[in-house]
């Protein structure tokens, strides 16, 4: 790798060749597949690549907030949910009103499902995040993960419902409780040609749509981050009191940042509700969903803007490889972890193997030190 790519890809640089490269990469993406692949496979492939484009959606927005604002959330998964059940409804009941549009209904009830995900996004997240952003560090973090269970209670016992029965509008079920709701986007009829929105064997269609909307998300987050916008959100992570002290609003950008992440994360969460064609509490909304784009971000790293996309792909085809071979996993968690938690087994046996090449003599200039790493109360003593 040449060094100029590598500094596009570490840093913020522009990355329009790059995006540019990855859109005619991605684009040739279900040719590649149906030549790798035989029958229903190349559709596998190519629905899990359609699905990771949509989470790199997902930790980038996540990321905007973490890695640029330096605040962590451990319930981003409630934007995810709340957007899907506004795309739900807009399938299940503005959809069948717009017979009108013809044969692109399903496409007009798409795009309309996905600005109705943003909007409800967005909305929850002014009123979350005006709240939030006066808490820092850990305090966030816990409020965040409050605010999406309290999401994940309500639909899960369809509180909104009820309220709604009480109240004489509709028949009482809005959530579907645990069950959630289910829906079929339906077919498409243009030029001629006669396609199912989203197809599970076959989802070329809802690719070339997902990556149409991956390419314009990265490169508006990535106009974001170098705005000065950005660059304020940049200084408020390494030194909000400096920031505070040079007359920043801290808090008011805090809750910008909260408010842009969340309505990429609708986004992200509308796209990914009609491709699976399902919307659940346990799925969409539970504290586990909010963990994803927190391991993708920091497997990528969070202060490269490309980070979290690299992220995202480490660890969709990583678990597609553990759930095709399970040893690997156990393999996998031992390289990582070893059986130490504060040094890895691979580092430990290069450190045994310099130990006996050495024939048990203290290699020169760290006499009288131990070979062993510190201990991890020993690093926090020396810090």
């Amino acid at each position: 790798m040449s060094l100029s790519i590598r500094r596009r890809l570490l840093t913020d640089e522009d990355p329009k060749t790059l995006l540019a490269v990855a859109t005619l990469v991605l684009l040739l993406m279900p040719l590649v597949f149906r030549l790798l692949f035989a029958g229903h496979l190349s559709g596998y492939h190519l629905s899990l690549l359609n699905e990771t484009l949509i989470f790199a959606i997902f930790a980038t927005a996540f990321n905007l907030l973490y890695g640029y604002t330096g605040l962590l959330s451990f319930g981003h998964a409630m934007f995810i949910a709340v957007a899907g059940y506004g795309a739900a409804k807009v399938f299940t009941v503005i959809g069948p009103n717009l017979d009108f549009l013809g044969g692109v209904a399903p496409l007009g009830t798409w795009a309309l499902a996905l600005v109705i995900g943003v909007v409800v996004a967005g909305v929850f997240a002014v009123f979350i995040g005006y709240l939030a952003v006066r808490l820092e560090e850990i305090y966030f973090a816990l409020i965040t993960l409050s605010f999406s269970m309290a999401i994940y209670s309500l639909a899960n016992q369809d509180v909104p419902g009820q309220i709604m029965g009480a109240l004489g509008i509709g028949d009482g079920n809005f959530t579907n409780q645990s069950d959630g709701l289910t829906f079929i986007p339906g077919e498409v009829s243009l030029l001629g040609f006669e396609f199912p929105l989203v197809d599970l064997t076959n989802p070329v269609a809802y690719y070339l749509l997902t990556v149409f909307v991956f390419v314009a998300s990265i490169y508006a987050l990535w106009r974001i981050v170098q705005s000065p916008f950005g660059m304020v959100c940049k200084a408020i992570r390494e030194n909000p009191e400096r920031a505070r002290a040079v007359g920043v609003d801290v808090s008011y950008h805090r809750w910008m940042t909260f408010i842009l992440s969340g309505l990429f994360s609708g986004l992200a969460g509308a796209m990914l509700v009609v491709l699976q064609g399902n919307v659940n509490p346990q799925t969409h909304a539970y504290w586990t969903a909010s963990a994803a784009p927190v391991i993708m971000t920091v497997i990528g790293g969070p202060l490269s803007f490309i980070g979290p996309v690299a992220g995202a792909f480490s660890y969709e085809y990583l678990r597609w490889g553990i759930s095709r071979f399970p040893p690997a996993g156990g393999v996998l968690g031992v390289l990582l972890r070893g059986p130490h938690p504060d040094r890895g087994a691979v580092l430990r046996q290069r450190r045994r193997g310099r130990h006996r090449s050495g024939s048990g003599a203290t290699p020169r200039g760290r006499r009288g030190r131990s070979l062993r790493s510190p201990s991890v109360p020993s690093v926090r003593s020396a810090a």
